[in-house]
């Protein structure tokens, strides 16, 4: 369902502290680390819950926001609690619940901001009724940013290490190096990113969703005040996620002992829903620990959020408020992580 709400969110309808009330309440110690997790959009944020997510954008009208209840959780699928498996289906999923909203919150935009549709867009929305084909091009784009990473962090490092011929049957030092490739294309992909006008503020609203978890999991109410306060690096972020991918592929393509550029590649493919897999479980682990060994684990992908996340304003922090609210679950502590 569709909501505006034309006022901004005051203190007084804020949430309030452990004890006073279950609206917001996270636990009443510090340690409370939750699932909800959130995805910035543009003018925008995704928080996703144990049992529904929220979509909350600003418009010229006010904010607006969109409920849906999860068709695919951890109670409706058992995959969701085996080990490494979940891992993979995690990541499809959330791959394919966060191109449809970042193309819902793209079309609040006005229309003189919106790009024109491409002719691709405009055959497909001709051909197909209107909820096949949002599907149709949900699942295009989904294909073709998997495509993308593929060619940038799978395919290019392991041609790039090929084009030395002193290496090719080192194996262990090839791997090496393939890995060095998919670093340093990772670390320029994102800080060219960085560096666009349109992407500072979604990763303003990406500092904006880390900070107003923290300061849910920390207790305290959610109030602009107290939020602003709060870090936004947060070790649960998928920009950690994907650097321990990396990190994981390096280890597990260790295993493979073939010269040939384009067998090696089509191993590397074959080996990535393992790489996920494990990665995941990591994250998983990392989040829920507070010791030296996870600290380690989590620093880079930490690092790397000086790049991914900005300081929110005000009105990004109302905008990530309204969004925690609106999936946390009917039962307190059920969204423990």
């Amino acid at each position: 369902m569709l909501h505006t709400f034309p006022k901004i969110l005051s203190a007084e309808n804020s949430v309030s502290e452990c004890n006073e009330t279950t609206d917001g309440e996270a636990c009443c110690h510090s340690n409370f680390r939750t699932s909800i997790g959130g995805q910035a959009l543009i003018e925008g944020i995704l928080m996703r819950g144990p049992e529904k997510q929220a979509i909350v954008c600003r418009t010229q009208d006010g904010l607006i926001e969109k409920i849906d209840n999860l068709k695919f959780s951890k109670t409706s699928h058992s995959s969701w609690n085996i080990p490494f498996l979940r891992g993979i289906v995690i990541f499809i999923d959330s791959m394919v619940n966060g191109v449809r909203a970042l193309s819902y919150s793209a079309n609040l935009l006005p229309e003189d901001e919106q790009e024109s549709e491409n002719k691709f867009d405009l055959w497909i929305e001709n051909h197909f009724t209107e909820e096949k084909s949002q599907k149709v091009i949900t699942y295009t784009a989904v294909i073709l940013g998997v495509l993308l990473a593929v060619l940038l962090f799978t395919f290019l490092p392991t041609l790039l290490a090929g084009l030395f011929s002193g290496i090719r049957e080192q194996y262990f030092l090839r791997n090496l190096v393939e890995g060095g490739f998919r670093i340093v294309i990772f670390l320029l992909y994102i800080i060219i990113i960085s560096k666009m006008k349109d992407m500072k503020r979604v990763f303003s609203y990406h500092g904006a969703e880390h900070k107003t978890i923290f300061c849910y999991e920390h207790g305290k109410q959610l109030t602009v005040e107290n939020i602003r306060l709060e870090s936004r690096f947060h070790p649960r972020c998928g920009t950690s996620f994907l650097f321990v991918v990396i990190i994981i592929s390096i280890l597990v393509n260790s295993i493979v002992t073939l010269s040939n550029t384009f067998a090696r590649f089509g191993i590397h493919l074959l080996l990535i829903p393992v790489v996920v897999g494990i990665s995941y479980e990591i994250n998983r682990w990392c989040g829920g620990h507070d010791n030296l060994l996870s600290k380690i684990l989590s620093a880079p992908g930490k690092w790397m959020q000086h790049f991914t996340t900005n300081e929110p304003d005000d009105s990004m922090i109302e905008c990530a408020i309204r969004a925690l609210q609106l999936v946390l679950p009917s039962t307190k502590g059920a969204d423990a992580w």
